[in-house]
């Protein structure tokens, strides 16, 4: 039934059609008025009065050309840093080289995000310095009150000498939450080894490096290569890797470790960490008299993709018993360098023999040993199907083996090895 009224008496009655569309233009109309009115004043404030928090979470100045940053360039670039209300969680000052005045610049910024911080990459963040300058940049930088939300620390290749990790380990108080710490390529001794476990931890004075790293149970990534530590310094670390059950990640490389430091950190990661996937301790003078007991850690590690054993002195005898291991399972195994091992023909035959049964496996390094001509061939013949897998030879010495090599020409070398790493075997079921 349709109601009459004055209104419609006066102008009339719109059809139910004629309703609708002025209905849905109203609604229009009243949207779009609605929309403007927020975008002006989403709160109740004036945009115009009102400051925008950005959502970049990454500060990165690290692209392009290295170069050194003073004080003008320090000022203009560090800017977005800050802006009120800025979101950055990560910063990277990587391969951008800072002068004191130029740190000085830099130090009350970050000293006003520190809250918010959990990744810093300061690597290379003083490299071509003179040495006065860069470590009073160090100085500079290291009363900073970083908070314990930090998770990441990056600081390689910054030419972290004794004096200079004990500037280092006053930067961060308290790390609970670390998880990533690389420290690699620096000059750091014994004593600066020390320094910086204690800034793991936060803990003022000598801290048993055991001790140390046990409040450090998240670290997935432990990387402390080209560090001279010496075997001392592997024996200490090797109480803290017993510690870590979620290690992913081993760079132990060109530590100076020797067999005692090498066997303490083998036998330590035997019984922990039962997951990694890289394990590197090149460089570090090991030799066949700790090939059983790194041979039975790796037998341990069934996730391992990379194996990095270089520029040790495993000669054939360590690097067939490390090798059996490899071979007989470690099906995700894809890569191994045993490279400058003054391995012979016999342990080349037998470590060459590993990535047969290996579907995942790309690459193999055997190259600055002391191999012969056959011995080249007969590693040759077996990767005829993938030549691909089998790294350049180009640095083999033929001749550099001496008599070793002729030792190693017949069979009977390797089987007394078999018979050793039978021994071994079963030393380790009881």
């Amino acid at each position: 039934m349709l109601l009459v009224s004055i209104f419609t008496q006066k102008y009339g009655s719109l059809s139910k059609e004629e309703a609708e569309e002025n209905a849905k233009r109203v609604e229009d109309v009243v949207f779009a008025t609605a929309n403007e009115h927020y975008e002006k004043e989403p709160d109740g404030v004036l945009a115009s009065d009102k400051v925008s928090a950005p959502r970049d979470t990454v500060f990165d100045i690290s692209k392009g050309a290295r170069s050194f940053i003073e004080v003008k360039e320090a000022e203009e670039i560090l800017k977005p840093l800050k802006e009120p209300g800025n979101c950055y969680t990560k910063i990277s000052f990587s391969n951008r080289s800072f002068g004191p005045e130029g740190a000085r610049v830099a130090e009350p910024i970050l000293a006003s995000i520190k809250d918010q911080l959990k990744e810093v990459d300061l690597s290379d963040f003083i490299a071509g310095r003179p040495e006065a300058e860069a470590f009073e940049v160090m100085n500079i930088f290291s009363p900073l009150p970083w908070k314990s939300c930090l998770e990441e620390l990056y600081l390689m290749n910054d030419g972290i000498s004794e004096e200079a990790a004990e500037a280092v380990c006053e930067l961060i108080p308290s790390t609970e939450k670390l998880r990533v710490l690389q420290f690699h390529n620096n000059m750091t001794g014994a004593k600066g080894a020390l320094a910086i476990f204690r800034l793991v931890v936060g803990c003022e004075g000598g801290i048993a490096l055991s001790k140390a790293l046990e409040t450090c149970t998240h670290l997935k990534k432990h990387d402390l290569r080209d560090n001279m530590f010496g075997k001392e310094a592997g024996v200490a670390l090797s109480k803290a890797l017993s510690k870590y059950a979620g290690l992913t990640e081993v760079y132990l490389s060109y530590l100076n470790l020797e067999d005692e430091g090498a066997m303490s950190i083998a036998s330590a990661l035997k019984e922990s960490a039962p997951s990694p996937e890289v394990l590197d301790m090149a460089g570090n003078d090991i030799t066949a008299e700790a090939a059983p007991i790194v041979a039975a850690c790796i037998a341990e590690k069934q996730h391992l993709t990379k194996l990095n054993l270089a520029e040790n002195e495993l000669k054939d005898e360590g690097t067939i018993q490390i090798s059996k291991v490899l071979e007989e399972s470690h099906l995700q195994l894809k890569e191994v360098d045993m490279s400058n091992n003054s391995l012979g023909r016999s342990g080349a035959r037998v470590l060459a023999k590993v990535p047969v049964q290996k579907p995942e496996f790309k690459y193999l390094n055997i190259n600055g040993n002391f191999i012969s001509d056959e011995g080249i061939d007969e590693v040759n013949e077996l990767f005829e199907k993938f030549p691909d897998r089998l790294g350049s030879v180009d640095e083999n010495d033929p001749e550099g083996g001496g008599d070793e090599e002729e030792s190693g020409e017949g069979e009977d070398d390797e089987h007394e090895l078999e018979r050793k790493l039978q021994n071994l075997e079963a030393n380790k079921d009881e």
